[in-house]
């Protein structure tokens, strides 16, 4: 998300400075690291999640829509940043992998129908196909079909043009292109403290953790883009747009598989449904993974709990998080979201042959022995306060001061396939005197800025016919072009 917003600034205001402070010694390597998620462009074609059953037993599509469309703004920008020398090679960050829902059991087959039923017609989905005979799915997924009881009824909601995402090659990528035009990089360093002048300007503290020198640094604008030490820092910020926030941290395990024969028969990103009564965010998935063009398996998740909110932090991030304002919010949480708390309470018992049998639900000939088990990314759940207690939030939330000198993001998935709007959303709301003057270079970064591809067909066959070549996302995308040959004429 920082990296994206510094692009975009640096695009938008080119004399602008910037300064970038990161704890770590590398770019990503929290839960943008590529190994630390699924790396699945979120667009809603898979995810069975954001098209729940209506009580009707209908299928609500409306959230995948607004997903897809605003991964469609992300895949535009990084377009643009291909065509214009901020990014590189596509083929480092963005690889072509089919999305694909899976269930089995009647039941499951019959929602996969309504679904496809429901978001066949859609422009964004148009292509999507239906697939319940044993025949195709074999051979679209032979990994998941040998073995295989057919009996078992199946069914597949299968889209050809997803994408498989390197969200820390992309950052590094970014984060490069910053500090190449004029921004300060600071790797290893850690910001302890903020706080506002009366001008309405911020004074940072911030201190270098290889020599302990500290920093004071001076700045107009704040964002803080810090995963889930985002909570934190803002809460010294001291601003009361984040009073009564809270965070719920839930760390999780995938096994990876780099075994080539097994690679080789799996190669598209399949996602399933949820155990009844467990969270969202307990969706198991198949997917391949592209990093360093090395393709490997990733399986998960697999729950696990810790009270650190980054993977590099502290076992006292929660409980140091606990203020006045948040505690009730908190204390709330816990019987309403029983649900959660039975599913972490059996996802930490579970052994590692336990966790091999809901791998064989997707890989019926799984043997443990092929699979090792990875710790992925801390992820920090949004506790929002809603009267006098709480609700337990599994997106993303913008928090921005109302003078729009300081902004932050708390939250999850879908995370980074959402950045750019996201980013849009910050600059929006922080800059409004900028804003309307930016509308004409956003415009050219992203030709469908302030419309809906959803309603409007022609526009959105020309934007994804120019990010597919322009990503390089299909066969004859190498082939050379300008950009403005390549980008939609409403850009220019």
């Amino acid at each position: 998300m920082s990296a994206t917003l510094g692009a975009l600034i640096r695009r938008l205001e080119p004399n602008w400075s910037i300064s970038v402070f990161e704890r770590l010694d590398a770019a990503a390597a929290e839960s943008s690291d590529p190994w630390n998620n699924a790396g699945t462009g979120h667009s809603a074609l898979c995810e069975l999640n954001y098209t729940p059953k209506t009580a009707d037993g209908d299928v609500n599509i409306d959230k995948a829509i607004n997903i897809n469309e605003q991964f469609q703004v992300s895949r535009q920008f990084w377009s643009y940043s291909v065509d214009n020398g901020i990014l590189g090679d596509p083929s480092e960050f963005i690889n072509p992998i089919p999305h694909v829902a899976f269930t089995h059991g009647r039941d499951g087959v019959d929602y996969l129908r309504k679904r496809y039923d429901r978001l066949a017609g859609q422009v964004l989905f148009e292509g999507m196909e239906f697939i319940d005979d044993e025949a195709t799915f074999s051979k679209r997924l032979p990994l998941m079909s040998a073995g295989r009881d057919f009996s078992d009824p199946v069914a597949l909601n299968w889209f050809t043009e997803g994408t498989d995402v390197d969200f820390g090659a992309l950052t590094q990528q970014l984060i490069n292109h910053i500090g190449e035009t004029g921004a300060d990089v600071y790797f290893g360093h850690s910001v302890t403290n903020l706080s506002k002048q009366s001008d309405g300007s911020w004074i940072m503290k911030v201190r270098n953790l290889r020599t302990k020198q500290k920093l004071t640094i001076h700045a107009k604008f704040v964002f803080v883009g810090a995963g889930g030490g985002a909570l934190h820092l803002l809460q010294k910020s001291g601003i009361a747009e984040a009073k009564g926030f809270g965070g719920f941290p839930v760390s999780g395990e995938f096994f990876r598989c780099t075994n080539p024969e097994l690679v080789a028969d799996h190669q598209a990103k399949v996602y399933g449904q949820a155990a009844v009564g467990a969270p969202p965010m307990s969706v198991p998935h198949l997917d391949t993974r592209v990093i360093n063009h090395q393709p490997g398996l990733l399986f998960g998740p697999y729950a696990g709990w810790s009270p650190k909110f980054l993977k590099s932090g502290k076992i006292t991030d929660l409980p140091s998080s606990v203020t006045p304002n948040n505690l009730l919010p908190m204390l709330s949480i816990a019987p309403q979201e029983f649900g959660l708390l039975k599913y972490l309470i059996s996802e930490l018992a579970a052994s590692r042959a336990d966790r091999v049998n809901t791998l064989s639900e997707f890989v019926p000939r799984a043997d443990g022995g092929d699979w090792e088990i990875i710790t992925a990314g801390q992820r920090v759940q949004v506790i929002r306060k809603t009267g006098v207690g709480g609700s337990l939030e599994f997106g993303t939330a913008v928090v921005a001061a109302e003078d729009g000198t300081i902004a932050g993001l708390l939250g999850a998935s879908p995370g980074a396939s959402t950045a750019v709007p996201a980013m849009l959303s910050v600059l929006e709301k922080c800059f409004p005197k900028e804003y309307a003057g930016w509308k004409p270079a956003l415009t050219e970064m992203i030709p469908s800025f302030g419309q809906k591809l959803s309603d409007n067909r022609d526009l959105f066959r020309q934007v994804w016919d120019w990010t597919s070549a322009s990503l390089q996302l299909k066969g004859d995308a190498t082939a050379p072009q300008a950009a403005a040959d390549r980008t939609p004429a409403s850009a220019l």
